[in-house]
């Protein structure tokens, strides 16, 4: 009988997803107070696993409305690093394969970093091709922070293999594109595709940013990733920009008198 079996075997049982209904309202019936802890443990996970189930299913409407329309391969397309004051921006785009699940998948901002950093292996891994652009905030003076994300993107985008029967795109329109394309307001947040790819560019972008902290200590850009913290934004006036810092940018343009 279940109710004769230890909590501790118990507790295996309900781990290991072994026990069905019956066994489980026999349980929700045992008088031991630890047993009916477990029980409630269980349940409480088991409605998160179904909640987190449906969001992702929600999260691939754009991706199934392309399988149905005959692709063969879908893509999704997002940036990382559109708004710091110093640092690179990042484009990825990535082609997830037909059947592909990961549960939890969201935007990259709605992550903790050691989540992302484990769904970051996770998409290289089972990704059926993915690109990475980095565009260095030279070039970012250069020729404008909006150009240089479309920039980032299109070179992200041609080094697919293969080249994509789709596009989803967050919240950017790119050109002379050789395939269909959709852009998605807020898009990371809607298509699994997009939110793959606005994970794989802000670990890249994150781990740039911790390599240059190291050379640049003072503005402390391992934790704020070059945005305009007050403690970045007062370094900034106590000791100026570094190298890595968008000129054209208000604040560090501000600074620097120009």
């Amino acid at each position: 009988m279940m109710d004769k079996q230890s909590i501790a075997v118990i507790k295996k049982l309900l781990k290991d997803g072994v026990l069905g209904k019956e066994e489980i309202s026999r349980l929700k019936k045992d008088d031991r107070k630890g047993v009916q802890s477990l029980v409630k443990s269980y349940e409480k996970q088991m409605m998160k696993e179904k909640q987190l189930e449906e969001n992702f299913y929600t999260m691939t409407e754009y991706e199934r409305a392309a399988f149905s329309n005959n692709c063969r391969h879908v893509a999704g397309i997002d940036e990382a690093g559109r708004g710091p004051l110093a640092g690179p921006v990042v484009a990825a785009a990535v082609i997830l394969p037909r059947g592909f699940k990961l549960l939890g998948l969201n935007d990259s901002k709605q992550l903790n970093q050691q989540t992302r950093e484990k769904f970051f292996a996770i998409i290289k891994e089972q990704a059926v091709s993915y690109g990475i652009s980095i565009i260095d905030n030279n070039m970012i003076d250069q020729i404008n922070i909006f150009e240089a994300t479309k920039r980032a993107m299109s070179e992200a985008f041609a080094q697919l293999t293969p080249t994509p029967d789709h596009l989803l795109v967050d919240a950017v329109s790119l050109d002379q594109l050789p395939c269909t394309s959709e852009s998605l307001i807020k898009g990371d947040a809607k298509s699994i595709s997009i939110a793959a790819a606005s994970i794989l560019a802000k670990v890249t972008r994150d781990n740039i940013m911790k390599d240059i902290h190291k050379e640049f200590p003072q503005y402390d850009f391992a934790s704020n990733m070059g945005y305009g913290t007050k403690h970045h934004m007062e370094m900034l006036e106590e000791t100026g920009a570094s190298p890595y810092h968008r000129k054209t940018f208000a604040p560090v343009r501000d600074v620097l008198g120009q």
